[in-house]
């Protein structure tokens, strides 16, 4: 059976939004105000526990200013969320590992899996916003250092989790430290303590597509996740498809969807007409917050730089939320319009594991979230849990 998620990226309730709202760079918000990412995340997840849904997955951001991501430490707000709930599960899409001494976040994550009894999910990413990998140390701009030393991270990672003691000998670390503990040479170190529920459930981003990327993450058994272009015959299915082929060349039997999260954005009302406009400012702010981060594809200069400027912002072509809905990257509409895209989508990837109904919901005021998912969770998932 499918397992419905939502994917919130960790953005608090704007004053306003779309291109002729504020410009992201002049938002200024309070610290009270950006803190309020926490109570967003938990009002979400109050709302998600009792009606099915299976995670609620964070982005972790740091320095984010603007307002668009204001969740630093995402195994500390697990443990947090699963205070206040019963049964849902909390993940990270995605802890950005070279954010992070990976020693530490193994720890993290471990000892919020032992104090959640199990109800934690492991995602890694690389990272894509310079202010935030650069500035706590690590390379983003120089793509190829940024892959080698995220793959190292990893692969210490996935070693301090399934080894009752280990050491590494890498490019960029050596563990343990050289030196003499009690008297003794140091061999090798045990993390303390280690996850209880094993093996983790692991996943990633099949972001730029890379062969590399997808032959990594099949070796080391960390599952992935696609967001958008889910209709018939786009991006997705493409993706899926050579997702498929990794698979098989490395000796797994696969069917479509195998070992894949996918991802779409929904907005809910009582046609399709009057959600496109209603989402329609939520997804210029997006645009807005992404586009100068090089996140949406095939964008000129001109294009980029008009996503600030509220009078060219209409003029240059930019991408509408009508081609996000025509290419099954948002889904809007009633309960059985929404109905009917997920089940075209599992008919698509019959082997699919999860479903997000959310893509870090960027741009959707939080208070309009926890309407979708409560509509979501009461008329429309019921029918793909019988």
């Amino acid at each position: 059976m499918v397992k419905f998620d939502y994917f919130y990226g960790g953005h608090v309730e704007m004053p306003d939004a779309g291109f002729s709202a504020t410009p992201v760079d002049q938002r200024d918000l309070s610290n009270e105000t950006l803190s309020s990412a926490f109570s967003e995340a938990k009002a979400m997840a109050e709302i998600m526990d009792p009606l099915g849904f299976d995670t609620l997955w964070m982005s972790e951001h740091h320095f984010q200013a603007e307002g668009f991501g204001g969740i630093p430490n995402i195994p500390m707000t697990c443990v947090y969320l699963a205070e206040n709930t019963k049964s849902l599960n909390f993940g990270g899409f995605f802890n950005t590992v070279p954010a992070w001494h990976p020693l530490r976040l193994a720890e993290d994550f471990a000892s919020a899996d032992v104090m959640t009894g199990g109800r934690v999910r492991f995602g890694v990413g690389r990272g894509y916003i310079l202010r935030e990998v650069e500035t706590l140390g690590s390379p983003l701009e120089d793509d190829h250092a940024n892959r080698d030393l995220f793959e190292e991270q990893v692969e210490i990672i996935i070693k301090a989790w399934t080894e009752d003691s280990f050491s590494h000998h890498g490019t960029h670390y050596e563990i343990p430290a050289e030196g003499l503990h009690r008297g003794k040479e140091l061999r090798e170190i045990t993390l303390v303590p280690r996850p209880l529920t094993r093996p983790v459930e692991f996943w990633q981003p099949i972001a730029s597509g890379s062969q590399r990327g997808m032959e990594f993450m099949v070796r080391h058994g960390i599952k992935g996740v696609i967001a958008g272009g889910t209709a018939p015959g786009g991006s997705a299915e493409k993706t899926a498809q050579r997702w498929r082929e990794t698979l098989v060349n490395a000796g797994q039997e696969a069917a479509i969807g195998e070992g894949l999260a996918l991802g779409v954005q929904i907005h809910m009302a009582d046609s399709e007409r009057k959600a496109i406009e209603q989402a329609t400012p939520y997804f210029e702010e997006q645009l807005k917050v992404l586009a100068p981060l090089g996140m949406v594809k095939n964008l000129s200069k001109e294009q980029i730089e008009a996503t600030a400027d509220p009078a060219k912002a209409l003029l240059v072509g930019l991408p509408t939320l009508q081609d996000a809905v025509a290419d099954g990257t948002w889904i809007c509409g009633p309960p059985d319009k929404i109905k009917q895209d997920i089940a075209g989508i599992i008919e698509r990837f019959p082997k699919i594991e999860r479903i997000s109904v959310g893509l870090g919901g960027l741009g959707i005021p939080p208070s309009v979230i926890r309407k979708d998912l409560e509509w979501f969770g009461k008329e429309v998932l019921p029918q793909f849990r019988e």
